[in-house]
């Protein structure tokens, strides 16, 4: 059975449709541009995991106050479980990028008899034994933001990778003409999305003549990228491209240039509202790889399908184009603050609640 994966709007719209139908025709509805692989991808069987409610849903999350994307993230699990009656409780256990940390959080929330637990993982291989261990007590687990080595997970809904770095490693060469010379700021070390949007860059720079001349870890963070930033432009300002990991990354960048009065190259960014603001206002060339916030929320509601004894596919990618600057204009909001992450399915009383400049 395929089942198709939009947005919480049309989850919404499809509710009525989907209680009224046969049960033959329901449909795990997750995040808009989400499908489930092609090839290669098993089936958990419808009911496995049915539970009556209500639930209690746990989350290992890698770290929430790493940046204002994954604090986004937070808010976004938090309000598609608050939408949801059948959800008593969700317990979000913060890693803080620390892999014993996320172990004992795993091990903690299964103790405590969650009925399902959503991980975004550390490193590719924090997370394995806890996760295999909570799938044997019955509890299934989600995992997205970072693939893992083991295969032990229930479902996956993974974003960014190795498309993520591709589609602005595309976007340089073009941009570029297939040569010259570009920067590379990268994500947390040892992260998989950091290790995988940088495989994307490869696999974009095969055949062209573009260096890379300098590669450095910001952390997905705006002021440790600033710094790195200003080191580079002090040693060599002779650069023709940047690619950038990560939009705050890319905001820090910007203002590095606009700082020393030169001419921005172009460069990478991602879905943030202060990129959005930056490169409407001051016109340098580049392209904005959507990752949103809102796979927080997909996560609960694929715990849900599960906890429903919906059938899921183990394996979903969401893959989304990049967008240009005329589409980024139809989602920069003035009144709210930089550490807005687009798209977003936080209502906009929660917007301006969280966002919203006083």
């Amino acid at each position: 059975m395929k089942y198709t994966l939009r947005s919480l709007a049309a989850a919404t719209l499809l509710t009525t449709t989907i209680l009224a139908a046969p049960a033959f025709a329901q449909e795990a509805i997750l995040m808009d541009g989400v499908t489930a692989r092609a090839e290669n991808n098993p089936t958990v069987e419808a009911g496995k995991f049915k539970k009556d409610g209500p639930w209690v849903i746990g989350m290992s999350h890698f770290g929430v106050n790493a940046n204002t994307w994954t604090v986004q993230v937070a808010h976004e699990t938090q309000g598609a479980a608050d939408a949801d009656e059948r959800i008593s409780k969700i317990i979000i256990l913060d890693a803080g990028f620390d892999q014993k940390k996320q172990v004992s959080d795993i091990e903690d929330l299964i103790a405590q008899k969650v009925d399902a637990i959503i991980v975004q993982p550390v490193t590719s291989t924090s997370a394995d034994a806890s996760i295999a261990k909570a799938v044997a007590a019955g509890i299934p687990v989600v995992l997205h933001t970072g693939r893992i080595e083991s295969d032990a997970f229930t479902t996956e809904i993974q974003g960014g990778a190795e498309h993520f770095g591709k589609v602005m490693g595309d976007f340089l060469v073009k941009e570029l003409g297939g040569k010259g010379n570009i920067w590379v700021l990268r994500g947390l070390a040892g992260h998989p999305e950091d290790t995988n949007r940088y495989n994307g860059l490869v696999q974009a720079l095969e055949g062209s003549d573009i260096k890379i001349i300098s590669e450095d870890h910001g952390d997905w963070q705006y002021d440790k990228s600033k710094k790195l930033c200003e080191t580079l432009y002090l040693n060599n300002p002779q650069v023709d491209g940047i690619w950038s990991s990560g939009a705050d990354m890319t905001r820090a960048c910007v203002d590095v240039f606009k700082q020393f009065g030169a001419e921005i190259p172009p460069i990478s960014g991602e879905g943030n509202n202060g990129f959005f603001g930056q490169w409407i206002k001051d016109g340098f060339k580049s392209v904005s790889a959507e990752y949103s916030p809102a796979q927080g929320a997909a996560g609960v509601r694929a715990a849900v399908a599960l906890l429903e004894g919906k059938e899921l596919k183990k394996h979903y990618d969401y893959n989304p184009d990049g967008w240009d600057v005329e589409k980024a204009a139809t989602y920069y909001r003035d009144d709210l603050s930089a550490n807005v992450w687009w798209p977003t399915e936080l209502p906009e009383e929660k917007l301006q609640e969280l966002y919203g400049k006083k």
